[in-house]
């Protein structure tokens, strides 16, 4: 499973998500610098990625379209990277086990 960090997400924490998530990115890693929600939602999509956010707007559009592409999404506030990074690591477990049931729309983590 690989984990496309949305852009409000630093692209600093994809090093450190390999190990868990092989594969993972971040949109401006993926040439979406400044793209549309619905640009990321389609490239995600395409390249079997799920999102991972801390705005509301990905799942809006997973109750819209439904998945895929599924999306995580981070209700943690203005966190550094080293809480996004922690948190992602910590539920990985979680992230794999909910997320492998393709009618999963959204994970909420706290």
């Amino acid at each position: 499973m690989k984990l496309l960090l949305d852009e409000n997400l630093s692209r600093r924490v994809v090093p450190f998500l390999q190990a868990a998530f092989p594969g993972s990115s971040q949109v401006v890693l993926e040439g979406l610098e400044q793209a549309s929600d619905l640009e990321v939602w389609k490239h995600a999509l395409v390249n079997g990625f799920v999102v991972v956010t801390k705005d509301s707007d990905f799942y809006e559009l997973s109750l819209l379209y439904g998945p895929p592409p599924q999306v995580v999404w981070l209700q943690i506030g203005n966190a550094s990277k080293g809480r996004v990074m922690q948190v992602l690591l910590n539920n990985a477990e979680e992230i794999r086990q909910r997320l492998c049931d393709p009618a999963t729309t959204c994970l909420v983590l706290t």
